[in-house]
């Protein structure tokens, strides 16, 4: 994969300011890996005039983005994978770029082919690649206002103290 970021030099021409391979990478037991790609820490988001910029692709965030921010990660699932059923404070835009992949709700579930693309607004959901190859979808996922319901998985990566009756959610690995 690579990854490119523009910007602005100082004087106002717009360039590519970082060309590279991301490296910012989790691995996790389910046999699922997630590269961040970018990620923003406010609203509107700063895109500063300027070559010398904060490379946000290699901060170290968990699961949520930042409070009022966005996270941009590239997830690879292995072929039987699982995740953990979980579900965060987030509007999140999928978008399967190859590969099949099943997501998992309370009572239903979902098939994902390349190309489909998925809103998913805060609800309980697990992954699943339900066959015998890699599959790959970019998440885009941008803090939202708290539902108030269940155990969200926190920033620090850990489900949150909230609780709620008839939730079965539980914190992501």
């Amino acid at each position: 994969m690579r990854r490119i970021v523009t910007g602005h030099d100082e004087n106002e021409v717009a360039k590519v300011v970082i060309d590279d391979v991301p490296t910012n990478t989790r691995r996790s037991a389910s046999g699922t890996s997630s590269t961040l790609i970018w990620c923003t820490d406010r609203t509107p988001a700063d895109i500063s005039i300027g070559e010398n910029i904060e490379d946000m692709g290699a901060r170290k965030i968990g699961t949520p983005p930042p409070a009022n921010g966005t996270r941009f990660a590239v997830l690879e699932f292995a072929p039987g994978s699982v995740s953990p059923l979980h579900r965060t404070e987030t509007i999140d835009y999928v978008v399967v770029i190859s590969g099949e992949l099943e997501m998992d709700l309370d009572d239903s579930t979902i098939r994902l082919r390349a190309g489909d693309v998925l809103v998913q607004r805060g609800t309980n959901h697990s992954w699943r690649n339900p066959t015998d190859k890699p599959a790959r979808a970019a998440f885009v996922l941008v803090d939202a206002a708290p539902l108030g319901i269940g155990r969200p998985v926190s920033r620090d990566g850990v489900a949150s103290a909230q609780t709620s009756s008839g939730s079965r959610s539980r914190s992501a690995s």
